[in-house]
């Protein structure tokens, strides 16, 4: 009898990683025994102990697959470690070798591994990689929001009355524009203050540039269908699983996004999701690579509150426009610590619910992909 790779138990050990060079290890060493074809697309640039940056790509199955699923893992950098783990659950459970007929799996391991290494959630370019899939040649999307509060969002000092003014702006704003109109302002996205959150870029990065590449590499526009699964972490409940799609209403992707995935899939333009109204994201950029036949869903795991969040990203930003970047520094691991931990609460009970939700949302996506009229 096959094995299930749904109810094979849970090895936390064996999934997740301490840092992005032990999770790219234990990636490719399980995707090579799953017999994976692996390809690495490498960065120019080091991680903070100098080791080698890379997005690597893995497909399982056969390579006419008319059918593929994608998960992919680390858009927004120190978020990889949750992606990572999902994907060595599910190789090291068997999944890989179990897979549908027709059916491939491409997994995308660290889209944007300088952000992994370095423990930030934006690129090499200091852009949030999920704001900077954009028509450049267009007019950038504006955000008067943020550019009323930008020097509060990442102020010069951290204490002192540079800092308690910061903090006063950002409350007169809340209280006066309401929190749904904070939090559009804050990430909604924005393209004109570079040492800023949530800022879009001022053109294609490395990562988008990447994924582009081996979208078109491997031939994924001439397939059947395709569908995305990106891990990410930060927003809602504690360890709750959102599916959260950005399709537009009344497309067939978004119609067949609530067929496979079911009520609990969520919506930012309904006003259902724990996540507001964004540009710029790569769900948009593979919906323009692939068109409908695309199913994209970002599957986002609640970590901490959206205020300890702010303070986190706050201080990291802070770090990299005006501080000193001395990586075994007290102050430097202190900030990353605490980014890390915002982005990867790092316990059993977290893991165990990104895992179950994990599986459970690979298996309904293989479902879709595989099923009949129902699914289609």
């Amino acid at each position: 009898m096959t094995r299930n790779p749904f109810d094979h138990p849970f090895d936390f050990a064996a999934c997740f990683a301490p840092d992005y060079a032990a999770a790219r290890a234990k990636f490719l060493a399980a995707a090579r025994d799953a017999g994976a074809s692996v390809k690495a697309y490498r960065n120019p640039l080091r991680g903070p102990r100098d080791e080698e940056l890379a997005t690597d790509v893995a497909w399982f199955g056969p390579a006419s697959a008319r059918k593929v699923l994608v998960l992919q893992s680390a858009t927004h950098g120190v978020e990889g470690f949750t992606g990572s783990g999902a994907m060595l659950d599910f190789l090291l459970a068997g999944g890989a070798r179990s897979l549908p007929d027709g059916v491939a799996v491409l997994m995308i391991h660290a889209i944007n591994p300088h952000g992994f290494a370095w423990l930030r959630r934006v690129t090499e370019e200091n852009v949030d990689l999920n704001r900077n899939f954009i028509d450049f040649a267009a007019a950038l999307p504006a955000n008067p929001g943020h550019d009323e509060l930008a020097d509060a969002f990442v102020p010069r000092e951290l204490s002192g009355p540079v800092f308690e003014a910061a903090e006063a702006k950002i409350a007169a704003y809340r209280k006066k524009h309401g929190e749904s109109a904070f939090q559009i302002a804050r990430g909604g996205g924005q393209y004109q203050h570079a040492q800023s959150v949530f800022y879009g870029g001022s053109g294609p990065t490395w990562a988008r540039r990447t994924l582009e590449t081996l979208i078109d590499d491997h031939e994924l526009a001439a397939r059947a269908q395709v569908a995305i699964i990106d891990y990410h972490t930060g927003l809602g409940p504690f360890g709750y699983g959102e599916p959260i799609c950005s399709h537009a209403a009344g497309t067939a992707a978004l119609e067949r996004a609530k067929r496979w995935y079911g009520d609990s899939l969520t919506e930012p333009a309904a006003g259902t999701s724990s996540s507001v109204l964004k540009s710029g994201l790569n769900e948009f950029g593979w919906m323009r690579r692939l068109g409908d036949k695309a199913t994209f869903i970002a599957l986002e795991y609640g970590t901490y509150t959206q205020e300890s969040g702010r303070r986190a990203l706050r201080e990291d930003h802070w770090l990299h426009a005006y501080g000193k970047i001395d990586w075994p520094s007290p102050e430097t691991q202190r900030i990353k610590r605490q980014v890390r931990k915002q982005y990867y609460p790092d316990s059993d009970d977290w893991r165990e619910m990104v895992l179950f939700r994990s599986r459970q949302v690979i298996r309904q996506a293989l479902g879709g992909l595989a099923g009949g009229a129902a699914y289609q």
